[in-house]
């Protein structure tokens, strides 16, 4: 998922006009985005691995993205408060603390195989991510000079990115993955002992992350960050006041900015919905051979991830390429629709300069409408890459709705910003209605329309929606 960027286009930094080093600051920035990422979208494999231990439907298991994404919604403006009173540092230690207590509650989740305990760990996990969210992104946009905010958002961008890209593919080696003699084993037991020991498969990477956030809070509870201001109003910007002459009273009297709500809703919608379904829609191509091409891909990187896990004293889990579509298979898939969206950011952000990036959004949101309807449209392989594909059309989504939705605003742009992250719960609602539409609905193809209709809309408002009225 993209993160979220600070509206402020002027900053400025406590202390006098000298010369001074946030690098180690920025640092530590940096990898709690990466953490952001990582987070967030092992939930694309955790998805289908809980939809197959809990014996759930497609709507059941898609309550997944619902809990994790419903706290942004749930703990925006609480996070706001709590940061009011803690300060940017100490908010981030609790939100740390709080994604740590998320993550501890997947063991007891495990031992019991009960949905509804992933489901809370998910929410309190959510509810960490959000606060943390809330803190880092303006606290980013103001470290250092204002002239390098926008560097400072794309390298913070581009962790995130890269976190995301890299947990499916150890998400699925840890929960799909394992050896041979394993998979034999677990495969002869009767069901009820099998999916209680696949269960239990998920407790090591979460107990691994309470361990590592919990370090991580007291590295943040130690470290000496730069106190700084905040971002500098609205009013003293300089940027045209559209409100003061039209007499609005409210962000959302702007039509584009109540259109761009909702675009920023759909979008974030359909980023999570693609991943999220991506394995599930794998399989039901029923895929019996690999082309050669995808059989290289998913080796090259189980080497690369098998090596990962042998550092963190893991055996290592050669995926079978020779079987077909499996969900290990699936999971290399998400992690390259993620890397799409990695490398349509790396070189997407510094080629907006140089272009009009309207038109830059028009293009990426009529060939992501054209990829999913073909799609839907062919079978095997081809439609699994054709959504893969649509993880770099979503690259710059963000970066361009974004600042055309608050264009304008004057003296609201802080309330309309407000209301575009508050949007976020877009990956909470359209995952849900997907899988709706594919327990109730006609099946997997007849809920992939729902993300086609997404970018529908969304190149409408890059069309016409965006216009200040």
């Amino acid at each position: 998922m993209a993160t979220p960027v600070s509206q402020a286009t002027s900053t400025t930094t406590t202390g006098p006009a000298t010369a001074r080093s946030y690098a180690l600051p920025m640092a530590a920035m940096t990898s709690l985005f990466f953490l952001f990422g990582a987070v967030t979208n092992f939930n694309d494999v955790l998805m289908p691995y809980l939809k197959d231990v809990c014996q759930l439907t497609d709507l059941q298991s898609s309550l997944v993205q619902f809990a994790f994404f419903g706290a942004y919604f749930l703990m925006s403006l609480p996070a706001g408060r709590v940061l009011e009173r803690l300060g940017y540092k100490r908010g981030i230690v609790v939100g740390l603390l709080v994604m740590a207590a998320g993550a501890l509650l997947f063991v007891p989740a495990a031992n019991t195989r009960t949905f509804g305990v992933f489901l809370l760990g998910l929410s309190v996990l959510g509810a960490g991510v959000t606060l943390l969210q809330v803190a880092a992104n303006p606290y980013v946009s103001v470290l250092g000079p204002a002239s390098r905010a926008a560097s400072r958002v794309s390298i913070v961008g581009v962790a995130n990115n890269f976190g995301g890209t890299l947990s499916p593919l150890l998400g699925g080696m840890l929960l799909f993955g394992g050896s041979v003699a394993l998979k034999a084993r677990l495969a002869s037991l009767p069901e009820a002992q099998r999916l209680a020991e696949e269960a239990t498969l998920v407790k090591a990477p979460y107990v691994g992350l309470a361990i590592f956030l919990a370090v991580l809070a007291g590295v943040f509870f130690m470290l000496k960050l730069p106190e700084i201001e905040g971002m500098q109003a609205d009013e003293e910007s300089g940027t045209n006041d559209l409100a003061a002459a039209s007499g609005r009273r409210s962000a959302l009297d702007f039509r584009h900015l109540v259109l761009g709500v909702v675009a920023i809703f759909l979008y974030v919608g359909v980023e999570v919905g693609l991943g999220s379904f991506l394995i599930r829609y794998g399989e039901a191509q029923g895929i019996t051979q690999l082309s050669a091409f995808t059989q290289s891909l998913v080796r090259g990187l189980n080497v690369a991830t098998n090596f990962i896990a042998v550092l963190l004293g893991q055996p290592p889990a050669p995926i079978d390429t020779t079987a077909g579509f499996t969900k290990a298979v699936g999971a290399v898939m998400v992690a390259s629709y993620w890397f799409g969206s990695l490398v349509g950011r790396v070189v997407g952000i510094p080629l907006l300069t140089r272009i009009n990036d309207r038109k830059a959004l028009v293009a990426v949101c009529a060939a992501a409408v054209a990829f999913v309807l073909a799609s839907i449209a062919t079978q095997g392989e081809t439609a699994l890459w054709l959504i893969v594909l649509c993880g770099l059309m979503n690259s710059i989504m963000w970066p361009v709705i974004f600042p055309l939705a608050i264009k304008g605003l004057g003296p609201f742009t802080k309330q309309g910003s407000s209301y575009l992250i508050m949007a976020i719960v877009g990956g909470a609602i359209v995952p849900l209605l997907m899988g709706l539409l594919a327990t109730y609905g006609g099946g997997l193809r007849v809920a992939f329309l729902l993300p086609a209709l997404c970018y529908a809309y969304l190149l409408y408002y890059s069309l016409s929606g965006y216009r200040v009225r």
